[in-house]
């Protein structure tokens, strides 16, 4: 029998470039009687129709760009397109999938729920909910939630929804009817992905990262000192405070959980930890606590009737649900390409279902998004480059690591949108070679030996397709205009040059600490930085108004007369628009 890799590669040769082309499922709807699997494949721009009971896909059509999550209703459903500013609605009448209309809903969609006629979608981009109304297809509803929702929950009876906020670190409860505020709920941790409601309604669970603030060293990593992942639940039908459990055990932990869904009985929870590459299987009654512990106790983890970890899931999982008779998993596994089926009584895969393209990462920069997710990577899987590093962005935290020669001063996680274009690295600029700062990363922040020379071009080739996001679609104003001029005459140019608004020189600004071991800093690209707050390398500064007002003022580095108001106004609306 040929190796795997060989028999891949054989197969590979001659095929269509659609047939190479990765799928990476990143979110999944079933059917009520669980025949049928929606699936939101992100980097294909398409949503398949999969048949679970024949195991194959079938029908698969284009939706907009960067589909990040799918929602079905009776025959209706609706894939959010990240970076289209839209949706796609779509007829399912399997195995029929048609395209009924792409609507505009606003910047950055990503979470979907579907309550009666009517989709209510996250905009991340601008911290606010929309309610779409089905049939006559348009946007009916807004309210502001928190900062950067991501994904978004109804309740079983459909009249609440639950929003994850991943930077303000809370929930957000709305009436459906209405869109009203009911209350934000504090989680006290960021990173917060899938929302899973309990069938009685009484619970939303939602994972997420506790940080802990402490040096990048190994003694810190083991001890939960740099970060916690944990399971948060959120109480709905009382005004009770958020709950956790931890799910990082002495050993090994649980890097990068992303998925989450309760059994139709309501007793047990399936987590996706997808930089583990596993699933996390937890039945009640479980350690939920309003003060929890930093680690996974040694009963709970030696229990495998109330814990249990399932092995051989492999690539990405992200999305996942339960089949309606609570016996089995369906897995949306992003490197993979393709559904996985996992029996719960013997917490194993059972089924593959392939969704297109190539079944294992094949060219260099699959190759290096697979390590760039791999908490493998990290001191006993505690966490990822993607951690910090979140869709090869930021997730708005703060660690302690060594990029600027020492510890004791947590700062800004940098994103790596647009990376490759953008040396020097590090806040103070003080890495000219971008594989070596990429190694420094690995031995100091990851707490783990150096990567080998091939996964070194794999993982840079992968940062070479991370690209800045489309600025928002509705920023061509004239606000922005003038702020482009107030920009330009306030000589904010001379340091945050165009087109990628940055710098390669390194400057003393006033910001700088008595103890710094490198002097000033390098001007980060401002694509994108409408969406990057706290700002500046200590997180001071909560709004570009107080950046402009009191941090980098035009007096202090320019010389240049202060921000009249209006000045200032029209310079942050042009910021918001790069």
């Amino acid at each position: 029998m040929r190796p795997f890799w060989i028999a891949l590669a054989a197969g590979l040769i001659g095929a269509s470039p659609q047939e190479l082309k990765d799928r990476s499922p990143v979110d999944l709807a079933l059917s009520a009687d669980g025949h049928w699997a929606l699936t939101a494949n992100s980097t294909s721009d398409s949503a398949a129709l999969v048949d679970l009971v024949e195991g194959k896909v079938a029908a698969a059509i284009p939706v907009g760009k960067r589909p990040f999550a799918v929602a079905w209703r009776d025959g209706t459903a609706v894939v959010t397109n990240f970076l289209d500013e839209s949706i796609t609605l779509l007829d399912v009448a399997p195995p029929r999938l048609t395209t009924v209309a792409t609507l505009h809903v606003g910047y950055q969609p990503r979470g979907v729920a579907i309550v009666r006629d009517r989709a209510f979608i996250a905009l991340s981009g601008e911290d606010a909910v929309v309610a779409v109304d089905l049939k006559g297809r348009k946007v009916v509803g807004r309210v502001a939630v928190g900062v950067e929702p991501w994904h978004i929950a109804a309740t079983p009876d459909g009249s609440r929804l639950v929003v994850g906020n991943t930077r303000s670190q809370d929930v957000t409860l709305l009436e459906t009817a209405t869109l009203k505020v009911v209350r934000t709920v504090p989680v006290n941790g960021r990173n917060l992905r899938h929302i899973a409601i309990s069938p009685d309604g009484a619970w939303a669970y939602v994972p997420q990262i506790i940080d802990g603030l402490g040096p990048t060293t190994v003694p810190s990593i083991e001890q939960g000192k740099v970060l916690e992942n944990r399971l948060a639940r959120v109480p709905l039908t009382t005004d009770g405070p958020r709950e956790a459990m931890a799910l990082d055990a002495r050993g090994f932990a649980s890097g990068d959980l992303d998925g989450v869904a309760v059994s139709p009985d309501g007793q047990t929870i399936a987590l996706s930890v997808s930089g583990t590459r596993t699933l996390t299987l937890l039945h009640f009654p479980l350690p939920f606590a309003v003060s929890p512990k930093d680690h996974m106790t040694e009963e709970l983890r030696k229990d495998p009737e109330h814990y249990r970890r399932v092995l051989g899931v492999r690539g990405r999982p992200l999305g996942i649900a339960f089949l309606p008779d609570g016996k089995r998993i369906v897995v949306a596994n992003a490197l993979l390409n393709s559904l996985q089926l996992v029996d719960v009584e013997k917490g194993e895969v059972t089924g593959s279902i392939p969704l297109g393209g190539p079944p294992e990462p094949v060219t260099l920069e699959r190759k290096g998004e697979a390590i760039f997710h791999d908490a493998y990577r990290g001191w006993h899987e505690w966490f990822s480059c993607a951690t910090c590093h979140v869709d090869g962005h930021e997730n708005g935290g703060m660690y302690d690591t060594f990029n600027d020669g020492k510890y004791g001063n947590p700062k800004r996680v940098l994103s790596l949108r647009g990376v490759a274009k953008t040396g020097p690295w590090t806040w103070h600029g003080r890495q000219s070679n971008l594989g070596q700062s990429v190694q420094g990363s690995f031995t100091r922040t990851m707490g783990r030996g150096q990567a080998l020379p091939d996964d070194l071009k794999a993982i840079l080739a992968y940062l070479e397709t991370i690209d800045f996001v489309p600025p928002p679609q509705a920023s061509k104003t004239d606000a922005v205009k003038r702020g482009e001029a107030v920009f330009k005459a306030k000589e904010c140019a001379s340091c945050h040059a165009p087109p990628l608004y940055m710098d390669r020189e390194t400057y003393v600004v006033g910001l700088e600490a008595p103890d710094d071991v490198f002097k000033g800093f390098n001007p980060p690209s401002l694509r994108g930085v409408g969406r990057r707050a706290p700002y500046l390398h200590d997180g001071r500064a909560k709004t570009l108004e107080e950046v402009l007002q009191q941090h980098h003022t035009p007096e202090k580095l320019s010389g240049k007369p202060a921000l009249a108001p209006e000045e200032l106004s029209d310079l942050v609306a042009f910021l918001k628009s790069l």
